[in-house]
């Protein structure tokens, strides 16, 4: 490299950073003396309060970290998967996405799990998705916006002076940053195939100029195939959906016995009229490709109920 050190663009909160540790450790460990920094940016996402879908959805978390790519600050920068944009910014690639974690939510809570959690006991989230999903499974439950880092969030059910009774975080984030060990005793995975991810869920992008051949080179021994394909199947299938940060939508496609599997949801943005479907097929991109067209076939687009198109 034409430059001593590496700058890594990083969210400034405690997760992110530790997912880019994550990353640095995984160069590090292909290519012993590579110097590396990083560099915190506070995006958004980070600064606005609200539900998600309200101050801008997708990209929130990322646009600052793409800025300084662009503006060459930074020499790549790592994403939460399901953070990004299902499109590629013009000059922007993915270059690498390592071997992806456990992709299910958990339920974080002093009861002993979902199934117990009393009537009308209060769940915090922000996502359309969870609050779609466990509406499905609990309906008797009473839904709270919530926001925040994942330390916030915790504080909320786990703190001395608790808040809510429950709150949804993803798996592989509480795996990442230490906490899942921390607070193992109040940490309750929810299956994929039922409480089905977001596309891109358990994944970290590694992102950078699609003309920098040096960083991409260097990322190449990162990227497990198996991730990546599933990854662009996901937000392949959120492409062919049009799903915007209104949309209420999951994707989850991985390796199967005899080729791939998938499971999908597509819900009003109030969480009625829930769609779910599976698939199996050959590849990862024909999997995502029939979940799509099954839930095209039982929605109007026409009517733009489901989507932002």
């Amino acid at each position: 490299m034409a430059k001593k050190i590496l700058k890594i663009g990083t969210r400034r909160s405690g997760l992110a950073r530790a997912q880019s540790k994550c990353v640095a450790d995984l160069m590090r460990a292909v290519w012993p003396g590579l110097e590396l920094e990083l560099v915190s940016f506070s995006t958004r996402g980070d600064r606005q309060g609200g539900p998600l879908a309200e101050v801008g959805g997708k990209g929130l978390f990322t646009a600052e970290l793409e800025e300084a790519l662009d503006a060459g600050l930074v020499d790549l920068a790592v994403h939460s998967a399901k953070d990004l944009p299902a499109e590629d910014p013009p000059g922007l690639i993915i270059a690498a996405t390592p071997a992806r974690h456990d992709p299910c939510d958990a339920l974080v809570t002093t009861h002993p799990g979902l199934d117990n959690l009393p009537s009308g006991a209060t769940v915090g989230t922000g996502s359309l998705r969870r609050s779609a999903l466990l509406r499905r499974l609990r309906d008797d439950l009473k839904i709270v916006p919530l926001r925040g880092n994942v330390e916030t969030r915790l504080g909320k059910v786990l703190g001395p002076k608790p808040e809510l009774d429950a709150t949804i975080l993803a798996w592989a984030g509480l795996l990442r940053s230490g906490l899942a060990g921390r607070f193992a005793g109040n940490i309750h995975p929810l299956p994929a195939e039922t409480f089905i991810p977001a596309a891109g869920q358990g994944t970290l992008a590694i992102q950078t100029q699609a003309d920098n051949a040096e960083v991409i080179k260097l990322l190449a021994p990162l990227n497990d195939q198996a991730t990546r394909e599933s990854l662009q199947a996901e937000r392949a299938f959120l492409r062919m959906l049009h799903a915007g940060c209104h949309s209420c939508i999951a994707a989850y496609i991985r390796p199967a016995d005899t080729g791939w599997a998938g499971d999908a949801m597509l819900a009003k943005p109030d969480g009625t009229d829930m769609k779910t479907v599976s698939a199996k097929a050959r590849t990862a991109k024909e999997t995502g490709e029939t979940l799509a067209k099954k839930l095209l076939e039982t929605v109007s687009l026409q009517e733009n109920d489901f989507l932002e198109l």
